[in-house]
């Protein structure tokens, strides 16, 4: 048929004289249009068959998770603090002394996510646990960690927690902040030990004050001491407090429950009712805001952690991150020290060991050592500190350890 089709296609029309070579080119393109239609295999030998293409089969499409992408290498801690709102710089600082930690202590087994507490702890905490966090650093205040713990412990992971209201602690939740009653124990075995054997004090209103004032009966009660008068007051209404304290005097110490601030303008006229030789005693927040450094708490004592390694941490610190750090910082700091020991133990995607929190050796960090009680709560090792113009002195070490 193709041959047939392609002389058609080349014959001369009617009336036209044939070329004598004509017949031959008709031949001659005959040939070509067979060889272009098939070809001749020699005996034996099959034509190939022809390939036949498979579509390819779908390729799953890359699976992407919300959230943190997982971490198969690292433990997941979370640090709840609060990174806006009004108290965002103190919890802006803890998460900077958390950063410095791991930096200095070259850890590669632990991974810390900063989560905001101020929309709402509750939030921070159930997003964190969802993404996988294991141990929980902070909250800050007593009120997030009353909404957090619940949330936490249902997840079974544990609260290391910055606040210093022991009434939030326990159930999975352990508290590293500086506990008042330790502070006031501390001060006063120390003015016992220095000839003080009867004491008064001025306290706030409010649960910092009725904690303080427990601690400070107990405190006197064990040391064989006598609490002559306890004044409470409202914030700013001191002066009052400090007349109806004088009309109880004579007494050695008065124990100011309250910042360096109040207790600088209540000092004088605690002495001008009791005498100038009346030692004035403070707690750990006097530390912790820094206002010792006033002629009218000349010759205090107060209880505080050791600031020794604190001062080469805040040195690093301000270098790191241009400011100085919050002193409330420290406990970020410190916590991840523990964190990172204890990871020593901790299999990679596994719970947070929660039993060697409890360690009775305890653990060491930037504000001396510390190891939980039963309670959740942690007992420091605390130094006696004495006012001495701009510098305070340190009148009474701070132990190095716990004793078995």
């Amino acid at each position: 048929m193709g041959i047939v089709m392609a002389e058609a296609a080349i014959l001369p029309q009617r009336g036209s004289t044939r070329h004598p070579s004509a017949r031959r080119w008709i031949v001659l393109a005959a040939a070509c249009v067979l060889s272009a239609c098939s070809t001749v295999l020699p005996r034996g030998v099959e034509p190939p068959r022809p390939t036949v293409t498979r579509p390819a089969a779908p390729v799953a499409p890359p699976v992407v998770e919300a959230g943190i992408p997982r971490d198969v290498a690292r433990n997941r801690v979370a640090l709840l603090v609060p990174l806006s709102g009004g108290n965002a710089g103190v919890g802006r600082s803890i998460a900077n002394a958390t950063m410095l930690a791991l930096l200095d202590t070259q850890n590669q087994s632990v991974r810390i996510t900063n989560y905001d507490t101020a929309p709402g702890a509750a939030v921070a905490a159930q997003r964190a646990i969802a993404e996988g966090a294991q141990l929980i650093l902070g909250p800050l205040l007593a009120e997030d960690v009353r909404a957090v713990a619940p949330i936490a412990k249902a997840a079974g992971v544990p609260v290391l927690s910055f606040s210093n209201d022991t009434g939030v602690a326990g159930n999975g939740a352990y508290l590293m902040g500086y506990v008042p009653a330790q502070s006031v124990e501390r001060v006063v075995e120390y003015a016992r030990s220095r000839g003080v054997t009867s004491f008064a004090g001025l306290v706030p209103n409010g649960l910092y004050g009725e904690r303080a004032s427990t601690a400070f009966l107990r405190a006197v009660e064990g040391a064989g001491g006598q609490v002559v008068s306890l004044q409470p007051y409202a914030r700013g209404t001191v002066t009052g407090a400090v007349q109806r304290l004088a009309a109880k005097a004579p007494y050695d110490a008065v124990l100011i429950a309250d910042a360096a601030g109040t207790a600088a303008a209540a000092a004088p006229l605690v002495k001008r009712g009791s005498g100038a030789a009346t030692r004035i005693l403070g707690t750990e927040l006097w530390n912790s805001d820094g206002g010792t450094a006033r002629p009218a708490l000349a010759g205090a004592w107060f209880a505080s952690v050791s600031n020794t390694l604190y001062r080469q941490y805040a040195v690093k610190y301000r270098t790191r991150f241009g400011t100085a750090p919050y002193r409330l910082s420290s406990l970020g700091y410190d916590a991840v020290l523990l964190t990172v020991r204890i990871a020593r133990d901790w299999r990679v995607g596994s719970s947070f060991p929660e039993g060697k929190l409890r360690d009775a050796d305890g653990f060491s960090g930037i504000d001396g050592a510390f190891r939980f009680g039963r309670d959740g709560v942690a007992e420091r090792a605390l130094e006696v500190q004495e006012v001495r113009g701009n510098a305070n002195a340190v009148v009474s070490p701070a132990p190095a350890g716990f004793g078995k």
